[in-house]
């Protein structure tokens, strides 16, 4: 059984629900077809905390630490954020468009927002990953593409790559294709991905179409 089910409001079932108001709507008929990984951590390189959950919502408090002086008047959201512990929040309905990928591009297809899902894993460039997060985002990667036509995962600094660096070298995406059991073809951006790699105690993610 799938620990995350996507409903048709486009909410996950055992995710957390934090609503962001940095959302709108997709344009008419668009499908979602792309998931991009993305990292975070507020302050930089600090793990744990409220200050991501507050800077999605538009809440956080500019004036208690430096840095978030740089990020006054932004207006972000993911619709997920995995924690270091691989708990999941979602902010964003998937049926909306939320504001994760800024101006990025998908082999020649530019705004990205309007056709993905994007997951901000808690981490930094230079930090590996905790087990737990690569397991919540295979779990909800199964959930995202058994409610919609989702063809490619791709990092922020793929579909960004003059902007953005995340989630950076640490990110295994062998890791995360293992754990999905996904063919090559769904990493377009990473290379010498194996052709199929079945997930421990599922079926081979071969028979996918993407």
């Amino acid at each position: 059984m799938i620990p995350f089910q996507i409903d048709p409001a486009g909410w996950a079932s055992g995710a957390t629900r934090v609503v962001s108001p940095n959302f709108d709507a997709r344009p008419p008929g668009m499908e979602v077809e792309l998931l991009v990984v993305h990292n975070i951590s507020l302050p930089p390189g600090v793990f744990g905390g409220p200050a991501i959950a507050a800077f999605f919502t538009n809440t956080l408090d500019h004036d208690s630490h430096p840095f978030f002086a740089q990020i006054r008047g932004v207006r972000v959201s993911a619709h997920f954020l995995i924690r270091r512990d691989g708990a999941v929040v979602q902010f964003v309905s998937c049926e909306a468009r939320a504001w994760h990928a800024g101006l990025s591009e998908f082999f020649g297809r530019e705004r990205c927002n309007d056709f993905s899902v994007g997951v901000e894993l808690e981490g930094a460039d230079d930090v590996p990953f905790d087990a737990a997060q690569y397991r919540a985002l295979a779990q909800l990667t199964d959930a995202l593409m058994a409610r919609y036509p989702i063809k490619a995962i791709a990092g922020h600094a793929d579909v960004a790559p003059h902007r953005k660096t995340d989630p950076g070298p640490c990110f295994d995406w062998r890791t995360l294709q293992k754990a999905c059991g996904l063919p090559g073809r769904y990493f377009p951006y990473q290379a010498d991905m194996p052709d199929a790699v079945p997930a421990s105690g599922a079926d081979s993610g071969a028979s996918r179409q993407p």
